[in-house]
């Protein structure tokens, strides 16, 4: 559950914020995250917490010395903002800039 909340999470910022050519969104990505991390926590809250964020988890189980199946708060964002990103920058953003000349003469 942790993979598919980090990898929803980790989409909508590739698709709202970090896209050079987002569209009509443009403006309106931190209102539609938001919008995102209220759902999964509302679809994700009861099965594992709705963590999203191997730090949001590091801290409640340090002081409350509870590391029962902490792997998976480590493990799951990882695996789904991995994911999430490599998706998006090989299959949805297109890169249509020039590089830039490095002769000499052009300094």
């Amino acid at each position: 559950m942790e993979i598919i909340l980090t990898f929803s999470l980790l989409f909508t910022v590739y698709a709202t914020i970090v896209d050079p050519k987002k569209g009509s969104v443009d403006g309106s990505g931190p209102l539609l995250t938001g919008f995102v991390v209220g759902a999964n926590i509302l679809a994700g809250g009861a099965f594992s917490g709705a963590s999203m964020n191997p730090a949001r988890s590091f801290g409640p189980a340090l002081v409350s010395g509870d590391w029962t199946d902490h792997w998976v708060y480590w493990v799951g964002p990882l695996i789904g903002g991995g994911l999430a990103g490599f998706i998006f920058e090989n299959f949805f953003i297109v890169r249509s800039h020039v590089a830039l000349s490095r002769a000499e003469e052009d300094y």
